[in-house]
């Protein structure tokens, strides 16, 4: 880390030598801690630095499908050259283990219009050099938004035969990148199945597009993958822009689709009520799944996909995750996009947010407060509990940083404005 002085250096290493200590009385291992840190993968999303545009020749406007980013700062992704450039700058400022997640509308296709079931890994070939070249596994969506056979609000699920078969096409074109995807990388592309489908209002017929959604996930997960580098993965949600009354893909349905079927259930923090939190969802679904995608995102107030920040939601969620061990079930994935910030500061601060709860999860004691409960000690756990919120959690982070040689604290903004004023403010 440049220009970092030597006594900032021993600061920082004497500070995370008390707060080790302080853990250590509690039975918390601070070193095994930042090791795990170190090596739990965060799926950072390619959206944010473009506004979920993509890089789609199209020709005719189409409706966003309940897509839309807000905001008008300067600087955005115009091609893929510039996002891998500000994907990289961001990589350099976020202390952990990153892949990087693309939608299919990110295809390389040297000005041809290419239609979303002819896409082919061929398309996506700069972006897989890109990430072994950096050492940063990919993931992958099929794009079932902002196109005009999506304009009527049902693509997968459509009473249109055309329109759904289009869609399964590009669903079975989309998971064949996947796996190209996954074997040029050497392990498995997470590929998850989103669609906005629903009505606005008070449809007559909940059953119909149902029964069709599941008649083409079978078909699209009916041909013959190896599931070693494809991985598939469906996604519920609440409601929409366009689908306030009714969604086909419900929680309800892509659980029991999931259970039945086999495939990984993706639980995204926006997607449910606004008085819902889904950290209680993860061991009831983890009890009977192999292993779940979670998006980590914040609404306000609906599914708004503001920058996730170190508030009580994400601490929640990774607490329960710790403390089920099951952090090696778990494909951790960023979702949100914010056009009215610094793309490049709106990606650090939402990764380093999840990495700082995910630290702060594995810093509780969590052994000798399930102890304190097992003996009926509830009151020295609830206090036990609001002491932990006070330990030097910061001092753990700050040596994190310090190990993986990024800047310490807010250091990185100086990156951030650099980058912004030599780079995103010519565009």
């Amino acid at each position: 880390m440049e220009n970092f002085r030597e006594k900032d250096r021993r600061a920082v290493e004497a500070a995370y030598e008390a707060a080790k200590a302080q853990y250590t009385s509690l039975g918390v291992d601070a070193d095994a801690a930042l090791a795990v840190l170190a090596e739990t993968p965060i799926s950072v999303h390619c959206w944010q630095g473009d506004d979920v545009g993509g890089f789609e020749v199209q020709e005719e406007a189409v409706d966003g499908g309940g897509i839309m980013a807000t905001g008008d700062f300067p600087g955005r992704a115009r091609n893929a050259d510039e996002l891998r450039a500000d994907a990289s700058k961001a990589f350099s400022l976020i202390p952990g283990k990153l892949r990087f997640n693309l939608h299919a509308i990110y295809a390389e296709t040297d000005g041809e219009r290419v239609e979303r079931d002819r896409l082919g890994p061929e398309h996506f070939r700069r972006w897989i050099d890109w990430g072994k070249a950096n050492g940063v596994a990919l993931d992958f969506n099929p794009t079932f938004f902002a196109h005009p056979l999506a304009n009527s609000g049902y693509t997968l699920s459509s009473a249109d035969e055309n329109v759904r078969s289009f869609w399964v096409r590009h669903g079975i074109a989309c998971r064949r990148i996947a796996e190209v995807m996954g074997r040029a990388q050497g392990g498995p592309c997470v590929i998850n199945h989103w669609i906005p489908d629903g009505a606005k209002d008070q449809p007559t017929d909940r059953w119909g597009p149902r029964q069709r959604l599941m008649k083409s996930l079978d078909e699209m997960l009916a041909v013959p993958l190896d599931t070693a580098f494809c991985k598939d993965a469906v996604e519920s949600k609440l409601f929409g822009i366009g689908s306030e009354d009714y969604v086909v893909g419900s929680h309800e349905f892509y659980l029991s689709y999931a259970l039945r079927r086999g495939v990984v259930l993706c639980l995204d923090m926006g997607h449910f009520h606004p008085t819902e939190t889904i950290h209680d969802k993860l061991s009831a679904v983890l009890t009977f799944q192999d292993e779940i995608l979670l998006h980590v995102s914040r609404g306000i107030r609906w599914d708004s996909d503001h920058v996730v920040v170190f508030n009580d939601d994400v601490r929640n969620v990774f607490l329960e995750l710790v403390r089920g061990n099951a952090l090696a079930r778990t494909n951790i994935a960023l979702d949100f996009f914010d056009a009215s910030i610094n793309r490049i500061g709106a990606w650090v601060i939402g990764t380093r947010s999840v990495l700082k709860a995910l630290l702060y999860a594995l810093l509780e004691p969590t052994e000798r407060l399930r102890n304190m409960e097992a003996d009926g000690d509830l009151a020295g756990k609830l206090a036990l509990l609001e002491e932990t919120k006070t330990l030097p959690f910061g001092a753990v982070w700050d040596m994190h940083c310090l190990n993986r040689g990024l800047p310490v604290g807010p250091a990185w903004l100086n990156e951030m404005y650099a980058y912004e004023r030599d780079v995103l403010g010519t565009r």
